[in-house]
């Protein structure tokens, strides 16, 4: 039977529902006809097929691999795949779907597309540094442009979970500490992979996670529990998903963590009541890896108990797990579970197949000519260095250092510096990592017929062999066999030799991501060690501090004169450095995440509440405060030097009182008073000073980009009005309250000039 026909027959053949059919509010009713028609048409078991999302096992991530696939396709059991690569692979399995099962339904085919495809780009922390909300959409753009080339229309993405304590690896996934500034993100991802419309194929669909507050697990180990009121999920964390949400995500995924107790897939409030009802989400959850079997370990009950649990509260798909596809059967015989709660999340995944136009053409994204000319083009790449140099944080530079300029010896030293499968970072799944450049290659292509480039590893990531095997998983494997005394005499004589020295270390890529968290966040041992024997040697030292995450770095703040942050940049990670490192690029980025002085710190964050007993130095006694550091972050949320120095004239408001139907304008005149067109990050904060519960110290609320020539100077402005006041109150009623409130403006959270109004 031809193509056509058989859709053509799914779509017409009008088979009377069932009492029990779960009926759309999608509004679409050309949709709706055309899903009642095929509902009408499937028996309960090819409905609870829909509802499964195995793991193909060509890519294989987590803990398990599905097996037989191909038979599970044609017997109607399978609602999509992930991590499967390569279009003639994906377009062979979608054949298998609509051409040999009994009603012809495709797959959808997802991936962790997380911050690129083969075109890579900096880690979503490191692109959050940017503050840049074009150049984020762009890159998730490209991102679903390259994707849907080969064959994938969904992934895993964005991730929007706050996080306020950077020894949770998964720190790196995220957009920081802030939800306001989170919230734009988010929002600017979504549009990014969705697009106007997903029935273009340039397109796929986004999935908003971890649902819900993922991102803030005690101790700051991954997977752990997470216990917060409710007025702090609101107020601190729930805000990046509900924006995703309003910017018309398709899809999300549930979270490992337990919320108020239970855990995340198997919670109606958090599924139903909040994503649902409160905030008119109208996608399909999906669960993360093996979550429902993982509700076994939480202490939920058996995987009947728990699948059927997870179904109720409004989890349409299962991953990987296989609780739906074998248990549900059993549960509605038994009257756990009711065929109307079955149905609502077979329509949910396929209206999605549906939006993203599978049903009109499964090979929609098939087209085995597009991956040759848009995937790792020219143009993509050329984008993605770009913005990767936009997302580097200068964290000093004492006696302007940087720029370095292309001349003499260059000493590149460290584990860094020469490891192309480390450029990219965590979670960059579809990366060839064999097509990138090292750091070492990179510079030597920026100074070439200019500077002399020496080399030397200089150290192992750190002393302990076993450590360093955990933090290289998939690929990264570095290790060198030598000594640690033969190779940082190797530096040392190299070192000698150049007139300043580039040091390439920090973290390598799977220091960080997921089940990377750290309870240490120093300078690995080894790293640590040859720093300081090349202090020694007297040469100015430029460190270049590869992370997936805040780290702490006291002795090198004191100790060196130039620090850059470059976190893992991506497939142009090598260049895009040297853009900066050389001066061809002015740095831009601002921190989104505290970078503590110290672990005991955590979690730090500077939105942080007011204590009754509030600090006023180091330590003072009877105050909030440590014996053995003070409290505040070694770099604040919001920082970052610029090659250029910018200054603020002093802040106004227009007004220093308005209404609730009123706004205030505050003004900053900004100059770049110094040698180079340069960047800067204007940031706007609020402090609601007297309210019905405790209220942060201060709230990001607005912020703009602003590039400047030397020389030039322009007025910034932000317009405040009441929607900016508001919080969730301990009834969790979204209101603002009269009162007085104060304006910060600044470079940073840190350095802020502060005016007053008044909330009448």
């Amino acid at each position: 039977m031809k193509l056509k026909k058989i859709f053509m027959a799914a779509a017409v053949a009008a088979t009377a529902l069932t009492a029990c059919q779960s009926k759309s509010s999608s509004g679409d009713a050309e949709m709706d006809r055309y899903i009642d028609d095929l509902m009408g048409q499937m028996t309960l078991h090819e409905k609870i097929g829909q509802l499964n999302l195995p793991v193909t096992g060509d890519i294989v991530t987590g803990q398990a691999k599905s097996s037989n696939i191909a038979e599970k396709i044609k017997a109607g059991e399978v609602g999509g795949l992930f991590n499967l690569k390569g279009v003639e692979k994906i377009r062979e399995v979608q054949r298998v779907a609509v051409e040999e099962s009994r009603l012809h339904i495709p797959l959808i085919f997802g991936m962790d597309v997380i911050h690129g495809y083969e075109t890579v780009f900096p880690i979503p922390l490191a692109l959050s540094c940017s503050w840049d909300m074009e150049a984020i959409e762009k890159s998730a753009q490209i991102a679903a442009r390259e994707a849907s080339a080969d064959g994938i229309c969904w992934t895993f993405s964005p991730m929007v979970d706050i996080c306020r304590d950077p020894r949770w690896g998964r720190q790196s996934e995220g957009s920081g500490e802030d939800p306001f500034l989170g919230s734009a993100i988010a929002r600017a991802m979504v549009k990014g992979y969705q697009g106007e419309n997903l029935q273009d194929s340039a397109t796929i669909m986004a999935c908003v996670k971890h649902f819900a507050l993922y991102g803030a697990p005690e101790a700051g180990r991954d997977y752990n529990t997470v216990d917060m009121s409710r007025v702090s999920m609101f107020n601190g964390y729930f805000a990046p998903y509900k924006a995703a949400v309003e910017a018309g995500a398709g899809s999300v995924m549930s979270s490992f963590n337990v919320v108020d107790g239970i855990p995340a897939t198997g919670n109606k409030w958090l599924m139903t009541d909040v994503l649902r009802d409160m905030w008119g989400f109208n996608g399909f959850v999906v669960t993360d890896y093996t979550a429902i079997l993982e509700m076994i370990d939480h202490g939920m009950g058996d995987l009947q108990q728990v699948s059927a649990l997870s179904l109720k509260a409004g989890t349409d798909m299962d991953m990987v797990a296989d609780g739906f596809v074998g248990t549900l059967e059993k549960s509605l015989e038994e009257g756990k579970v009711t065929e109307e709660d079955i149905n609502k999340a077979c329509r949910r995944i396929l209206e999605a197949k549906y939006k993203l136009g599978l049903f009109a053409d499964p090979y929609k994204y098939c087209n085995v000519e597009r991956p040759k000319k848009e995937v790792f083009s020219a143009e993509n790449r050329a984008i993605a260095r770009e913005i990767a140099a936009e997302t580097f944080v200068l964290l000093k530079n004492e006696d302007n250092l940087l720029p370095l300029q292309r001349k003499g010896r260059i000493a590149l030293i460290g584990p860094l510096a020469d490891t192309k499968a480390n450029m990219p970072g965590t979670w960059s799944v579809a990366a060839v990592s064999d097509r990138y450049k090292s750091l070492l290659e990179g510079m030597k292509d920026a100074v070439a017929g200019k500077a002399e480039v020496l080399y030397a590893k200089g150290s192992n990531l750190c002393y302990d062999a076993t450590l360093e095997a955990n933090a290289t998983m998939f690929g990264r494997e570095m290790r060198d066999p030598r000594s640690a005394e033969a190779l940082r005499a190797e530096a040392l004589r190299v070192a000698q030799r150049a007139d300043v020295i580039v040091f390439a270390g920090g973290e390598s890529s799977e220091f960080s991501g997921e089940c990377s968290s750290r309870s240490n966040l120093d300078l690995p041992d080894a790293q640590l060690d040859l720093l300081k024997a090349l202090k020694k040697t007297g040469k100015p030292i430029v460190m270049l501090n590869f992370a997936g995450r805040a780290t702490v770095m006291n002795w090198e703040n004191e100790n060196l004169p130039a620090i850059l942050q470059v976190w893992f940049g991506g497939s142009e990670a090598a260049d895009a450095i040297c853009d900066v490192l050389f001066g061809d690029k002015v740095p831009s980025g601002k921190l989104t995440a505290s970078f503590p002085k110290a672990v005991g710190q955590l979690p730090l964050y500077y939105n942080h509440l007011n204590t009754g007993r509030p600090a006023e130095k180091w330590f003072s006694k009877f105050r909030s405060n440590y014996l053995d550091v003070d409290n505040d972050p070694l770099f604040p949320f919001g920082y970052g030097l610029s090659y250029t120095t910018f200054t603020y004239g002093d802040l106004t408001l227009d007004a220093t009182s308005m209404t609730e139907s009123g706004k205030i304008t505050a003004t900053v005149k900004v100059t770049n008073n110094g040698n180079y067109d340069g960047t800067e990050v204007v940031q706007l904060y609020i402090r609601d000073m007297v309210g019905s519960i405790s209220r942060p110290v201060k709230e990001l609320k607005g912020f703009e980009r602003v590039s400047l020539k030397k020389g030039e100077s322009r007025d910034v402005t932000f317009e405040i009005t009441a929607d900016l006041l508001k919080f969730y109150n301990s009834n969790i009623d979204y209101v603002c309250e009269p009162g007085e409130f104060q304006v910060m403006v600044g470079g940073d959270s840190r350095n802020v000039q502060t005016a007053g109004f008044t909330l009448e």
